[in-house]
């Protein structure tokens, strides 16, 4: 029997007095559909680290992904960032929505300081500059819930014989955000939804990433 190949892609419910969260709008629109012969499963978590930490790992074993995205909201933030890293550390800034604040914890004890995404993405940011979609590579996930979960699928996908790859793309406020926001930055979620899908388009293409310089000096 052939087995259905899948792309599990998850995003974040509202958190910050938000009452929308753009990773939802995009996870909700992809769900179910096709992109390169695989099949997008989108689920939402809860922005509260407890369960997250049980999630993340049942949803991969559940569907043994050839790809995790993992998408989360970064206000402030002009482009679409593509995580290279993320670090074994929680600090929490403000509460989680179950109103818990941890502080200088790991998000797993005993494992390593940090880890890397397993996705091509210079040659992603590359096909979105092309695009004409704002990207840039981001060094820091930060510490709160979305580094949490990019974490723990970039440890679960390690563990797992399937072969399968992971990362994360934190995405700025939606317009209808932005008004309570003057001055930041935003994007509109056509073009946020573009953006996902070429990353997912061209992490099925290849798995090698190319040379280009995309670091930063601070």
């Amino acid at each position: 029997m052939k087995t259905e190949k899948v792309i599990l892609l998850t995003g974040f419910e509202p958190f910050g007095g938000e009452t929308i969260n753009p990773s939802q709008c995009i996870v909700e629109a992809l769900d179910h559909t096709l992109i390169g012969g695989h099949r997008i499963v989108g689920r939402v978590l809860p922005v509260a680290f407890a369960p997250c930490e049980c999630l993340v790992a049942e949803w991969i074993e559940e569907l043994n992904p050839a790809l995790v995205i993992g998408l989360g909201q970064a206000g402030g933030r002009s482009e679409l960032s593509l995580e290279r890293i993320a670090v074994n550390l929680i600090d929490a800034r403000i509460c989680d929505n179950d109103g818990s604040q941890p502080v200088d914890v790991p998000v797993q004890a005993g494992a390593a300081a940090g880890l890397f995404a397993s996705l091509p993405l210079k040659r992603i940011l590359l096909a979105l500059q092309n695009a004409g979609i704002p990207a840039a590579i981001s060094h820091s996930a930060g510490t709160y819930v979305c580094n949490q979960v990019f974490f723990l699928t970039a440890s679960c996908l390690a563990k797992s014989t399937s072969q399968g790859r992971g990362g994360f793309i934190h995405v700025p406020w939606l317009p209808e955000q932005g008004v309570n926001h003057p001055g930041q930055p935003s994007m509109a979620l056509a073009a946020m939804i573009e953006g996902v899908t070429l990353a997912i388009r061209t992490s099925l293409a290849h798995e090698a990433d190319i040379a280009l310089a995309a670091g930063t000096t601070h």
